[in-house]
């Protein structure tokens, strides 16, 4: 998974796409203004940089525009903002931003713009060098058996449910059963099980809940 900046100087923005992001398995850092994106620049070098255009320190076209003209643009930038004309946009592109987003940013559009940021980062990326092939470790063996097991251990597209008891239990007993395939399936994304599912964030969230669905189950393992 990669680095990304989130860069916006509304923290109600930042945190949406933080959590969005994160539920993607991408690690986030996040910066209020132009000052905040410089130093997590150099310090993070992300693999891509969602940029708000304004800001109230320096607009992000601005800071684009340094990065380019320093040789900082390494990494694709997209452009956010909810009051940006056409030749904004235009300029930004022309400078080096890799897509604009217009606020309010669709979860579609967003997560298409960053698979697509990273897969045009990746491509710039040199590939590495024969000595570094050489020291990679051999394949590892995985005994089918072992990979059969692991797979039926958890939860099932088809499941029997005793139905001769209460409607309620038997529905509660369903519903579970249900979310915790989705969220195994969708490798705990809640964004992605919520898109699944036809059910809005808060209201899968308060489901899980009620229903005693372990939230961690399904998790990527980012170690």
């Amino acid at each position: 998974m990669a680095n990304i900046l989130v860069v916006d100087d509304e923290h109600g923005i930042r945190e949406l796409l933080s959590e969005i992001l994160n539920d993607e398995g991408h690690t986030v850092e996040l910066a209020e203004n132009a000052a905040q994106a410089r130093a997590a620049r150099l310090r993070e070098r992300p693999d891509l940089v969602l940029l708000d255009i304004w800001m109230p320190d320096t607009d992000g076209v601005t800071l684009l525009k340094e990065w380019a003209s320093t040789g900082a643009l390494t990494m694709p930038v997209i452009m956010m903002s909810g009051h940006a004309t056409i030749d904004t946009a235009v300029e930004a592109t022309k400078i080096g931003a890799l897509a604009f987003l217009e606020k309010p940013v669709t979860l579609q559009k967003l997560l298409k713009a960053v698979e697509q940021g990273l897969t045009r980062g990746a491509v710039r990326k040199p590939a590495p060098s024969p000595v570094e092939y050489s020291a990679l470790p051999e394949p590892i063996a995985v005994d089918s058996l072992s990979v059969v097991s692991l797979v039926e251990t958890g939860p099932q597209a088809h499941q029997d449910f005793e139905l001769d008891k209460p409607l309620r239990e038997a529905r509660d007993e369903f519903e579970k059963a249900y979310f915790e395939y989705h969220l195994v399936k969708e490798n705990g994304s809640m964004t992605r099980v919520a898109e699944r599912t036809g059910l809005e964030r808060t209201h899968l969230y308060r489901k899980l809940k009620q229903l005693g669905v372990d939230l961690s189950r399904g998790k990527r393992n980012n170690g």
